[in-house]
């Protein structure tokens, strides 16, 4: 994995001289639409210019986990498998609200980068939820971690100016309850969101590790087409020197 992965880094994700700093959790999310013939598109967007960090790259929505994340308790669970798989090497508070906050988190920003809403109609009318998903409450839709898959795990290498501990997670198109008519988020950090197939997404500028999860999901559908929640998947990080590949 060592040679390989530096070759390929971007100049803005290469180390510097950068002090020690400590992952922030993250979650990215990986919204799936399989058509009739069996092509699957994901959703990307390009990160606006005005970024400093991988600006104009193309990328899943997603981001830090926020401290209101962890408070929102009125949702729909997860597969118990996927989330015994999100507990395992948990770094920070090894709670069942600290787990739900990174499904919630790639949930959160998915709507704000890209104005797309994961999650069910809920019948009650009068749906509280909590900061940041004020939108989904006021649309009645209560988010829902079921129908989510872990696809892999990566922990940005040290020497970097912003390091993050990311759970990439995939869910098919079906999950999706409303969209905002624009075809972005309100937060403008996305622009030019699409639909894009494997091949289509390869054009684009990549970061290094959007392009192995690429491939990775890729493979992964070519054996297990229905992304079963048993399935091992990729957990990414550095060690003396170079990446390491574990599974989780």
């Amino acid at each position: 994995m060592t040679g390989s992965f530096e070759k390929r880094l971007a100049k803005d994700e290469k180390a510097g001289d950068f002090p020690y700093i400590r992952p922030k959790d993250a979650a990215t999310l990986l919204i799936l639409d399989r058509d009739t013939s069996g092509k699957v598109r994901l959703l990307m967007g390009r990160r606006h210019m005005r970024h400093t960090f991988m600006p104009g790259k193309f990328v899943f929505p997603g981001g830090r986990v926020d401290p209101s994340d962890s408070r929102v308790a009125n949702v729909l669970p997860y597969h118990p498998d996927v989330e015994a798989k999100l507990f395992k090497d948990l770094k920070n508070a090894r709670t069942a609200a600290r787990v739900r906050a990174l499904a919630l988190a790639a949930i959160r920003e998915t709507y704000e980068e890209a104005g797309v809403f994961v999650g069910r109609k809920a019948s009650d009318t009068s749906l509280r939820l909590g900061a940041g998903f004020e939108a989904f409450a006021e649309r009645g839709i209560q988010p829902d971690l079921g129908g989510l898959r872990l696809i892999a795990r990566a922990i940005t290498p040290p020497q970097r100016p912003r390091r993050f501990d990311t759970r990439f997670l995939a869910v098919w198109a079906d999950a999706v309850a409303d969209r905002l008519p624009e075809g972005h988020g309100p937060s403008g950090e996305l622009e030019d969101c699409a639909w894009l197939t494997f091949d289509e997404a390869r054009e684009k500028e990549l970061p290094m590790i959007t392009n192995k999860i690429l491939g990775d999901l890729e493979d992964r559908l070519a054996a297990d087409p229905d992304l079963t929640p048993t399935t091992p998947v990729p957990y990414y990080f550095f060690r003396k020197g170079g990446f390491v590949k574990d599974e989780i």
